[in-house]
């Protein structure tokens, strides 16, 4: 199929993309408007990986925040990027107030999987051995897959970044962060967060490394 300018300029407007990275998209995808945009999510989310953690210095952004409708209940998250002129983006605030919102239903511990202590981890793995084992005669193989897989839905219940998003379960925190950083084009990460409700101690992250 002929790729027209006309759809160039379509696809550009439908994802924002340059007009090369389009009309490649477009030819890859036999003129297909819906798979060049998917294509190029793709893609962008594949860049987008390799600028994350890539040792770029992330120290603009702002602090999001939600207050619950009782004002018994509010979270502040610290969201970084590098620039100022991303902090102030529709995109980049609508991000940070989506985590806030998230944090207060779902009520992550850490951000990361590595911020959680190793003893938490071991006891935690521990339980799911023991646990394994009493569930009846198995392959020692087999008992540490299953204990893998219930230490990953350990994680992704204390995790924000492995938790599925509360507005859409269909995709994890971490993928909408990729997909920020593709839209963005340059580097964000979640530096910490604090969750605090009226008579509940507070479940915070304050020790994040920056």
């Amino acid at each position: 199929m002929a790729i027209t300018a006309q759809m160039v300029k379509d696809l550009r407007e439908s994802t924002g993309a340059g007009p090369l990275d389009c009309k490649k998209a477009l030819e890859q995808n036999n003129g297909d408007v819906q798979k060049a945009a998917d294509w190029l999510r793709e893609k962008g989310i594949a860049k987008a990986a390799k600028k994350m953690g890539a040792g770029r210095t992330m120290n603009d952004g702002i602090i999001g925040s939600y207050i619950h409708h009782d004002k018994r209940m509010a979270v502040i998250v610290e969201v970084n990027c590098e620039t100022d002129f991303v902090a102030r983006t529709e995109k980049f605030q609508e991000f940070a107030r989506n985590l806030a919102i998230h944090i207060a239903n779902l009520t992550p511990k850490y951000v990361r999987r590595e911020e959680v202590p190793a003893e938490e981890v071991a006891a935690e793995r521990e339980i799911q051995k023991n646990r394994a084992e009493n569930e009846g005669k198995k392959p020692e193989a087999v008992i540490e897959k299953i204990v893998d897989g219930r230490m990953d839905k350990f994680f992704e219940e204390i995790v924000l970044l492995e938790q599925p998003f509360v507005k859409d379960d269909s995709k994890k925190i971490s993928e909408m962060l990729s997909e920020a950083v593709a839209e963005l084009g340059e580097s964000i990460q979640i530096s910490r967060f604090a969750r605090f409700k009226i008579g509940e101690t507070v479940t915070a992250d304050d020790e994040s490394s920056e």
